[in-house]
């Protein structure tokens, strides 16, 4: 799966919230205040995540209907997968240990890990 920029991953956030597709002006609308965009580096941006296989355009009417294709859950396992592979060997005890020790967690973020944790254990 490729790799979203900035502005593109807020363009998918929108579309990820609604649960119908949208126009081009739509996603304009609720770009406002995110992004200082025109109607034309919008259409840009939706035309390269189509190629990139994350949107579709539905152009059987007169106004084009955007959908996204790929969802935020199977984008988000993706990234994590790059992100942990790159950064951290596939090791995730290396992830937590890298936080930890930059205090980058607290002692409520490891109560939450273990209970999470051990609520997948009681599913198995």
């Amino acid at each position: 799966m490729k790799k979203l920029g900035d502005a593109e991953l807020e363009i998918m956030k929108i579309l990820w919230k609604n649960p119908v597709p949208c126009t081009s002006n739509q996603i304009l609308e609720r770009l406002h205040g995110i992004k200082d965009w025109k109607l034309s580096s919008l259409m840009t941006a939706l035309s390269r995540l189509a190629q990139k296989g994350f949107v579709s355009c539905d152009r059987s009417t007169r106004t084009n209907y955007y959908t996204a294709v790929i969802s935020e859950e199977e984008y988000k396992l993706a990234e994590s997968q790059t992100f942990l592979s790159r950064l951290y060997g596939n090791s995730i005890q290396k992830l937590v240990a890298g936080l930890y020790q930059g205090n980058r967690i607290s002692e409520h973020d490891l109560q939450e890990l273990r209970d999470y944790l051990n609520e997948q254990e009681g599913k198995k």
